[in-house]
């Protein structure tokens, strides 16, 4: 966009958030690198509104400092501040058509000459022509758009999302999510996007916070987090994960093994985040594969046993559960390539895996968190202090 301020880059630090007793965000330290489209995923309580809500100064902070380009924002007055904010109801003006609701803002700002601004925005959202409709003679999606132009068009340095496609259905929400990742790729300007949608997450964000319990338990890209999760928690609210709980019994190479529910099991070093004591033994649905018997278990693979207890058909794959020996059950996704023939429900199979496409984490990771500040730049997943 033409003459827009580029993104700023925001750090929070030490930031606190109490209710009473009530912890919502517990010492956040976080930063948010110029440009980037950042978000917040977590659980509905995890903190990641509140800590939305404090950055866009509607919030005031127990405690911690919230710096834009290190210039202090903390106790500025919301309107002081070069941010602004979507919201999940869109919050637009009944009364007023298109045009106006867009350029309320530069109004309210003694802007005198608004038509260019307004008609810029309206075409960087598709709404060219729209001027004159009322809000409820737009659908949702437009009316989205529409919150959307209204706030780029004051300029901020940071444009802060809440749950901004929630209200939307399955369809239009796909769609939008490719709308926003292609105003946000034009205009420039930090997004930072609370959700608690994962697919939205990883198919928007190019870092991702994974929140619980007012801290961050992660962050990283996307894949970053879906490929090698640092908790329990991430492994199975970023998609799902079978875990299995085990104990360290020693190194062989470059590999960790693990003896779980008396089998033995390898995972490489390199994918490992405890090499000793109890730890969770991970890999996700997709990386599993279904044989009829042991000895159709490629070399090297890992392999459990287990009977099929429910098969259901997605389009795109069919998933199954696993009841294994032990008691338990596993997820298998196997992909509706049309080659491979369905498994009926009570077969026996094998279900196997690559040992490089397993992870191991401690045991006990299910959302403590811990206390180490994180970057986004650093672009590689760590633990971190964070919002709930």
């Amino acid at each position: 966009m033409e003459g827009a301020q580029p993104g700023a880059r925001l750090r929070l630090v030490e930031l606190t958030k109490r209710f009473g007793g009530v912890t919502a965000v517990d010492r956040l330290d976080l930063t948010v690198p110029a440009g980037t489209f950042f978000a917040l995923l977590g659980p509905s309580g995890c903190g990641k509104t509140t800590t939305l809500r404090m950055v866009a100064g509607l919030e005031e902070p127990t405690a911690g400092r919230i710096l834009l380009d290190e210039e202090e924002i903390t106790r500025l007055r919301p309107y002081r501040r070069p941010v602004n904010t979507v919201f999940q109801s869109y919050a637009l003006f009944p009364h007023l058509d298109v045009f106006e609701n867009v350029a309320f803002g530069l109004r309210r700002r003694g802007v005198r000459d608004v038509t260019g601004q307004v008609r810029a925005m309206l075409s960087l959202v598709q709404l060219d022509g729209y001027e004159r409709r009322r809000p409820a003679q737009l659908s949702g999606g437009q009316q989205q758009r529409v919150a959307l132009a209204r706030a780029l068009v004051n300029r901020p340095r940071v444009l802060l999302l809440d749950e901004p496609l929630g209200a939307l259905d399955l369809t239009l929400r796909r769609r939008m999510q490719v709308e926003l990742k292609r105003i946000q790729t034009e205009v420039g300007i930090t997004f930072v996007h609370v959700t608690h949608d994962q697919e939205e997450a990883m198919t928007l964000a190019d870092m991702v916070a994974v929140m619980n319990n007012g801290r961050i338990e992660q962050l990283g890209t996307p894949a970053e987090l879906y490929e090698f999760p640092a908790t329990a928690f991430v492994a199975t609210f970023l998609g799902r994960s079978n875990l299995l709980s085990g104990t360290v019994v020693g190194r062989a190479g470059e590999d960790v093994l693990v003896e779980a529910y008396g089998e033995r099991f390898s995972v490489p070093v390199v994918r490992a985040r405890s090499t000793a004591g109890a730890v969770l033994l991970g890999v996700r649905p997709e990386k599993l594969r279904l044989v009829a018997t042991a000895d159709e278990v490629p070399a090297g693979h890992q392999a459990v046993a287990g009977i099929v207890t429910d098969a259901a058909y997605l389009g795109t794959s069919t998933q199954y559960l696993l009841r294994t020996g032990w008691g338990d059950e596993l997820s298998v996704f196997a992909a509706a390539d049309g080659e491979t023939r369905p498994v009926p429900v009570g077969q026996a199979v094998v279900a196997h895996w690559h040992p490089r496409y397993a992870f191991l984490l401690p045991a006990g990771t299910s959302g403590d968190g811990s206390a180490a500040p994180v970057e986004a730049a650093d672009a590689v997943p760590a633990n971190g202090a964070g919002p709930r």
